[in-house]
């Protein structure tokens, strides 16, 4: 009995490896359950079906198999900055365990690449959204933020916020791909990558606002 579970947990993890690179390469629809099936060596073409169910359920696979360990990088980040008025503070917690969590797995990496792919998917974008909002410590980050931006009209913060992720998602995606190309970066090291990053979203978070009349509130 043990025997057979080890083999069908080893059955599982070569399906979300090999799902996980192929959506990133190609995009979550243009790959086929059979396709990830042959990739993955496995010789039932129904291998993923009966592992995961729909595609849907495949994607939110792969996005906890990466979610646990980024809360818990995140978490303890948090823990550190709570209480903080440092706008700075509190994106750091948004990026950096994110990008050290793709340094901790070595080169190459897809996770990036492959939220990138599903986030600009309709069908599939509420799947990461869904699982991001389900970790505490992103809750937290978010009142940390407001409280740093007390006269942030609600209109912009949220439009902030928007472009906030995009920015995280694609950059992050972009340095990914670069990585595994073996193509020129901006940036040496993940870390000073992240460090880009806090910069361009700080000074994004704390940047004038033009009121309709054509002036600034702050």
């Amino acid at each position: 009995m043990t025997q057979k579970t080890d083999r069908a947990s080893a059955t599982r993890e070569a399906i979300l490896t090999t799902a996980e690179r192929l959506f990133a390469e190609h995009g979550v629809f243009a790959v086929s359950n059979r396709q990830i099936s042959e990739a993955a060596g496995q010789g039932n073409n129904a291998a993923v079906g009966y592992h995961f169910g729909t595609k849907a359920d495949l994607v939110r696979a792969i996005a906890r198999r990466h979610g646990e360990e980024t809360e818990r990088l995140r978490a303890a980040m948090v823990k550190q900055v709570a209480g903080s008025d440092d706008v700075r503070d509190w994106v750091g917690c948004l990026v950096r365990p994110a990008v050290e969590h793709l340094e901790n797995l070595g080169s190459p990496t897809w996770f990036a690449r492959f939220g990138a792919q599903v986030m600009t998917d309709p069908a599939l974008r509420g799947i990461m959204v869904e699982e991001a909002l389900s970790a505490p410590s992103l809750h937290q980050i978010r009142v940390g933020l407001d409280r740093c931006l007390p006269d942030l009209p609600p209109e912009v913060r949220a439009e902030r916020a928007d472009m906030a992720r995009q920015l995280m998602v694609h950059m992050v995606a972009e340095r990914e791909r670069a990585l595994a190309e073996g193509t020129p970066t901006p940036r040496t090291s993940w870390h000073d990558a992240a460090t880009g990053l806090i910069d361009a979203l700080t000074g994004l978070w704390l940047a004038p606002v033009t009121n309709p009349e054509g002036g600034t509130s702050r």
